[in-house]
């Protein structure tokens, strides 16, 4: 009778070697290796048709008039070869191609007119008329200020812009630039920031949750919701 069982386990034995040698590689790289125009990726694509549009936009907008004109002169020139009488008859089909003809060639030459009449409006950069000023809440850290100054000076000087106006807290805390003169001569006009904040500009604003672009704010029903900015605002 067998009692029990002796288990062996081999372990075997592991031999470590030592790793092989990397080559030594340069841990710098010469600017002067580098040839230029190696670059083999992606270019960006480039749209033709929209340049060769924006290029020619007056021929472009005066081709549906062009197209137009010329089915015009060849519907009748159709009609006047073919023997067929000049006056359209409904039991014909040729007379009824031809209305149908002519109809779309009217409206390719009034598509052309619109085309024409209406135009991208150019904004002519005007000098705002108003008073230089600088107001800032006293009470703002001296971090922020320098902040707020950056920001003022690096939008001054890349863009066009010549007004800013910062509300926040039902409080003016910055007022800089150009604005619109008060009663009191050369003096700013005062930003109301309780009436700013009640007014449709910012109510509309608050509840979209989003930037309310004014391309035209001459034309804007708000405008005098801005008292304190340039007369010439555009």
């Amino acid at each position: 009778m067998e009692a029990g069982r002796i288990l062996q386990i081999g372990i075997p034995w592991i031999t470590w070697r030592s790793p092989p040698r990397l080559p030594n590689f340069p841990r710098y790289i010469c600017a002067s290796s580098i040839q230029r125009g190696s670059y083999k990726g992606p270019k960006p694509g480039r749209d033709w048709i929209a340049d060769w549009v924006s290029k020619n936009d007056d021929a472009v907008r005066s081709m549906p008039i062009y197209v137009g004109g010329a089915s015009l002169l060849a519907v009748l020139f159709n009609r006047a070869i073919s023997g067929i009488a000049p006056v359209a008859d409904a039991s014909s089909s040729q007379s009824r191609a031809d209305l149908l003809t002519l109809g779309l060639a009217v409206t390719n030459v009034l598509t052309g007119l619109v085309w024409l009449s209406i135009r991208p409006k150019s904004i002519t950069p005007v000098e705002p008329q108003g008073v230089e000023c600088q107001e800032i809440y006293s009470l703002l850290p001296e971090s922020v200020v320098s902040e707020i100054l950056w920001v003022w000076e690096s939008l001054s000087a890349v863009t066009c812009c010549k007004s800013l106006v910062i509300v926040y807290d039902c409080q003016c805390i910055v007022q800089i630039g150009v604005a619109a003169k008060s009663l009191n001569i050369d003096e700013p006009f005062a930003v109301d920031a309780a009436k700013l904040m009640q007014g449709s500009l910012y109510q509309g604003v608050l509840k979209s949750g989003a930037q309310s672009y004014m391309a035209n704010l001459s034309l804007y029903p708000g405008r005098s919701e801005l008292p304190f900015l340039p007369s010439n605002t555009q």
